[in-house]
């Protein structure tokens, strides 16, 4: 008996976009898993954001090498049948997980206090800096960005509509669809 070998890819770059094609698959599986053991309080929420940012990285960083292979994620996801709403909203449309998303909520039976405000104005000044000395890339920015929304919400004497919020949200989400390296 002979076996018959297959090819799945006629060269090394069309090898490389497969690979890339199966990580962003992977990607997008397992940030829809740790969504749904999130929600089902299966995982703590530190372990939570902490993968997510994780996952969300590489996300940003895989979408902007595919860019020019896959212009939406979207239609990525309808073509491979993944069937993965939380992770292309968490992915594509959010951009941050649902613990910094959500944290005002949290951040409201807790009592503000001098070290929160101090993490804000700390937070808001590294954003200016890096800004200034134009590190202006998403990969670097949105990071900073997220920490920043991350502590507003954590002020209980902000509202929830508060201006500030509600444009680091927006500023976010933008990011959110950029590539890492765009700027």
């Amino acid at each position: 008996m002979t076996t018959m070998e297959i090819k799945l890819w006629n060269d090394k770059r069309e090898r490389e976009m497969y690979d890339n094609f199966g990580e962003l698959y992977a990607i997008i599986k397992a940030t829809e898993r740790l969504e749904k053991a999130y929600v089902r309080d299966i995982i703590s929420p530190q372990e939570y954001e902490l993968e997510c940012q994780k996952l969300i990285a590489h996300f940003k960083t895989l979408a902007s090498t595919l860019k020019d292979t896959v212009p939406s994620i979207e239609r990525f996801a309808d073509t491979y049948k993944m069937e993965c709403p939380a992770a292309i909203n968490r992915l594509v449309v959010s951009g941050v997980p649902a613990t910094v998303e959500h944290r005002a909520t949290a951040a409201a039976s807790a009592s503000t206090s001098a070290a929160t405000v101090a993490e804000c104005v700390q937070n808001f000044i590294t954003s200016m800096d890096s800004l200034k000395l134009n590190m202006v890339a998403v990969d670097q920015v949105h990071p900073l960005l997220s920490d920043l929304y991350a502590s507003l919400n954590k002020l209980t004497i902000l509202p929830p509509d508060f201006e500030g919020k509600t444009k680091m949200k927006e500023w976010i989400a933008r990011l959110s669809k950029m590539g890492a390296a765009d700027e």
